[in-house]
């Protein structure tokens, strides 16, 4: 497939991609929109345009809302008749090519739009699902000798978090302040954290409602699942570490996660499907699936200090998961939880068997052991004030190049207690 529209050979946002989102267009307006190269398509525009008129089911202009929910509502049916809809739109010759008052209205350049939040997000889950990730923190926080805990080869450990303090790219994040209490003091004291950690992670968001007391079971979970994004998890182990017991993390996690502004479809990534890690022992029968459900998507992490330039400190690859996102809505509606459109489900830190490859500062510096040096001369042992850290994620095989773009944000100082 060629486009008429022109986009360099490592663009993430190719033909094959054609992901969706929502963008302010000529800072004044809000709409859906679909992205090629460094041009951003205002979907609700072209809709009105009679593009999409044949297309069953798409009679209203959903792309007119803020957010994508009401769109990815509508089911795979139609969000992939109306991503190939787009595409071949785009392609060289088509009835698109040539309408130039179309591109007019509906065509802008990147750097003219602004990126908003893509969904509303009723809930948020956690999951804990790399294996080399579980097993690095099982050993610097307890016993290294049986660092993962019974369960973790039996089901998709996850926790629920934070809905509303997830935010866009680009919005900067406060470092949080809370209990600290290090393993030789006597008692804890109240300090902003000085352990701010980032996680390496993917999420994916639900396209349907269910009912309480309805589950998804493993063949049906594909068809729940709309897309993937970029997800940094923001932690802050000193605070984490102090109250995580017996109920898990709080204050240390829900205090800020930055996604990607754009959704790629599972459509999208299906080139780029692999097998998952040998699971053993055999896991019981409603996780059990049949197929590549995991994903080879390269991923990398970047810290800026505030005076330097981007270091490259952690290339990772999600297909390094144990346990897939089908395994993990299974088990997470299992027993009757129900879902919500928007709903939004975190891998958990991505780390491989390579020090290199691992997801976060905690294991990359091996809890302040190792400090990373930095190209400006400077070290880190973990994230402080005033540093950027930028996530990047992709795919690419047979010439097929299939991105995500990229997670960005700032550490800014604690505020005044």
């Amino acid at each position: 497939m060629k486009s008429f529209v022109d986009y360099s050979h490592d663009s993430d946002f190719s033909i094959h991609n054609i992901p969706f989102g929502v963008a302010v267009f000529n800072k004044e307006y809000i709409a859906c929109a679909t992205r090629i190269g460094d041009i951003v398509i205002d979907l609700a525009s072209l809709h009105d345009f009679g593009y999409f008129e044949n297309i069953k089911g798409l009679d209203e202009n959903v792309f007119e809302a803020y957010t994508l929910n009401e769109f990815i509502e509508l089911g795979k049916p139609i969000t992939n008749d109306v991503r190939l809809k787009i595409q071949e739109l785009l392609l060289e010759g088509s009835a698109l090519a040539n309408d130039e008052k179309t591109k007019e209205v509906c065509f802008f350049d990147l750097d003219k739009v602004q990126m908003m939040m893509p969904v509303h997000v009723p809930n948020y889950t956690d999951f804990y699902s790399s294996i080399q990730h579980a097993t690095n923190v099982g050993m610097l926080f307890r016993d290294p000798a049986n660092a993962l805990l019974p369960n973790w080869k039996h089901l998709p450990v996850g926790y629920h978090g934070r809905a509303s303090s997830i935010v866009v790219s680009g919005v900067d994040i406060q470092r949080p302040v809370g209990q600290i209490k290090p393993p030789t003091a006597e008692k804890p004291f109240f300090s902003p954290s000085l352990q701010l950690d980032f996680e390496l992670e993917m999420g994916f968001v639900v396209n349907k409602n269910t009912e309480l007391g309805e589950h998804i079971p493993m063949e049906e979970t594909e068809d729940a699942i709309f897309g993937m994004m970029i997800f940094n998890d923001w932690s802050a182990r000193d605070i984490q570490s102090w109250e995580y017991v017996p109920l898990g993390p709080f204050l240390g996690k829900n205090f800020g996660s930055n996604i990607s502004p754009w959704i790629v479809t599972m459509e999208a990534l299906n080139p780029f499907r692999t097998e998952s890690p040998k699971q053993d022992p055999e896991v019981l029968d409603y996780l059990k699936f049949e197929g590549d459900k995991n994903y080879d998507i390269n991923l990398e992490v970047y810290l800026k200090p505030e005076n330097g330039k981007d270091n490259l400190i952690s290339a990772s690859n999600y297909k390094f998961m144990y346990w897939n996102m089908c395994q993990q809505l299974a088990h997470h509606t299992v027993n009757g939880c129900n879902v919500e459109v928007g709903d939004i489900y975190a891998s958990g830190t991505i780390s491989g068997e390579d020090p290199k490859s691992y997801g976060s500062m905690l294991e990359l510096t091996w809890r302040g052991q190792n400090p990373i040096k930095l190209s400006n001369g400077e070290e880190r042992k973990f994230v402080e004030d005033n540093d950027t850290i930028t996530m990047k994620a992709w795919s690419e095989k047979d010439g097929i190049r299939v991105g995500f773009g990229e997670v960005t944000s700032k550490i800014l100082p604690a505020r005044k207690i």
